[in-house]
């Protein structure tokens, strides 16, 4: 699912690979443990003081559920679209990397990968 806001995400069945355009502060948290997602990407939104751009990464990790980020300088801030057509891995908590989520690669490519390549929305 693409959603400039993780706020659109909270009514979809839960298990789904959300892109949003949403950054990645601690205000997302709660939308996103309520949609419950396979793997939500959010914006870094150039990280910012105090790590506080990433900071929902730590407890999206707690909470079981991968996430990551894409760099702020390769994607528009709150435009899911933008996100997932140019955006590029700049963050992932430990359950995104364990998916594949590597600094440096291209969100798109990442999740379109053939199903015999590590990619979420083929498992």
């Amino acid at each position: 699912m693409i959603a400039n806001s993780v706020t659109e995400a909270v009514q979809q069945a839960p298990g789904a690979v959300l892109v949003t355009g949403s950054h990645g502060g601690a205000s997302v948290v709660g939308y996103a443990l309520a949609a419950r997602p396979r793997l939500v990407v959010f914006n870094d939104a150039g990280v910012g003081y105090e790590n506080a751009g990433i900071a929902a990464l730590g407890p999206l990790q707690d909470a079981g559920i991968a996430a990551c980020t894409v760099a702020h300088d390769t994607a528009r801030i709150g435009d899911a679209a933008s996100t997932w057509a140019t955006g590029v891995i700049s963050h992932a908590n430990a359950a995104a990397a364990a998916l594949g989520a590597l600094r440096g690669t291209s969100l798109c490519d990442w999740l379109s990968a053939p199903s015999g390549e590590s990619s979420p929305a083929r498992r």
